[in-house]
Order: C-alpha cells, then sequence, then structure tokens
C-alpha cells in the first residue's frame, strides 16, 4: 500500500474536526447541504453528516454529485449534462453547499463539481471539504476545510482507502512507478 499517513483514528480526528469547522463558520446546520463528490467524498459527506448530526440534534441531506460529465479530460461528445441523484435536494437555491472530496490535487475535479452544481441551481454560498491536500493547484481553488495538508511530489500519489468502498480505512502515500523518484525532475548535463 505504500507509506500510511493516515490511521483509521487519524481519519476520525480530522473528519471530527471537520465537521466541527463547519458548524463554528455556519452558526449551526440549519440551511445546510453537504454533497460528496463520487466516489470517496460521499461515504465522507455521509461521516461528517451524522458527526454534524450528533452535535447539533438534527440531520443534515447528504447528496451524491457526479462529476464526470463536468471534467475537462473527456472528449465533449462523451459529456452529457447532470442527473442529480435521487437523494440531492431538489433546490439548492439559497442552500449552503460544502461539497467534500478525498483528495485536492489539481483543483479539476472541484472546478466540475463546482459546474455540475450551478447546472442544479445557484447556492447561498458554496465551500469545499477535503480529506486530504496535496498541493499542486493547476487552478485557483483552496479548500475551506482540510483533514491534513501533505505535500508531495508530482510522481506520489496519495491513496485513500474507505471501509465503504475498500474494506478498510487509510491513506497512504504512494510512488507511481511509472515516475522518476528525482524530486527536482530529470538530471540535467551542462556543457560550458
Amino acid at each position: 500500500m505504500g507509506k500510511q499517513i493516515l490511521s483509521v483514528d487519524d481519519i476520525r480526528r480530522a473528519l471530527t474536526r471537520i465537521a466541527h469547522e463547519i458548524l463554528e463558520r455556519h452558526s449551526g446546520a440549519d440551511g445546510l447541504v453537504l454533497a460528496g463528490i463520487r466516489t470517496r467524498g460521499l461515504p465522507l459527506a455521509c461521516r461528517i453528516a451524522g458527526m454534524i448530526g450528533e452535535f447539533e440534534g438534527t440531520s443534515v441531506p447528504v447528496a451524491s454529485l457526479d462529476v464526470r460529465p463536468y471534467r475537462d479530460d473527456l472528449p465533449m461528445r462523451l459529456r452529457s449534462k447532470v442527473t442529480p441523484d435521487g437523494d440531492f435536494p431538489s433546490e439548492v437555491n439559497n442552500r449552503k453547499v460544502v461539497l467534500v472530496d478525498d483528495v485536492l490535487f489539481t483543483g479539476r475535479t472541484a472546478r466540475a463539481a463546482l459546474d455540475a452544481l450551478t447546472d442544479l441551481g445557484r447556492a447561498q454560498r458554496v465551500q469545499l471539504a477535503v480529506l486530504v491536500d496535496r498541493g499542486h493547484r493547476e487552478l485557483p481553488i483552496r479548500a475551506d476545510y482540510v483533514g491534513k495538508n501533505v505535500p508531495t511530489a508530482h510522481g506520489e500519489r496519495v491513496q485513500v482507502r474507505l471501509t465503504e468502498v475498500d474494506g478498510k480505512d487509510e491513506v497512504a502515500l504512494t510512488w507511481d512507478s511509472g515516475k522518476s523518484r528525482n524530486p527536482i525532475g530529470p538530471a540535467s548535463h551542462t556543457t560550458v
């Protein structure tokens, strides 16, 4: 699996902190919707919503957001309009939406999620919560809530495993075998 950077307990503590931060910034759970970006953002959103429910004694709607039709790495002919899952609130207008994902890397998934959400309505406020922020942004995207910042090299990967999807909770740093391990790039030679 690679070098473990978050254990089961670390993940629980990070999500608990994120849940508290969301409540503090929103002064409670009124009008709040958590939108989990599929695949691993959805179980994280469910866990955070469960914690908020325990803290506040109320339920927070959780929606599943499929951003595949909005990804900019797919040919246009393969893209289609978003069709919200059955659990997505019919009205996002004037709601406070927190997008939830496992890893923030280039920012392209978050941008696709914003595009998908815009097609569903005009939220009062949209924020982003991620379990891991690994840096290397290609777009001006920043998470409002971060479980752990993990500086990485381009050839490294952050692999999130969750019980609901993978059978266990763990976050590990792995190396992409097709990439050089030299963090400053390929060796260069200068002739004078």
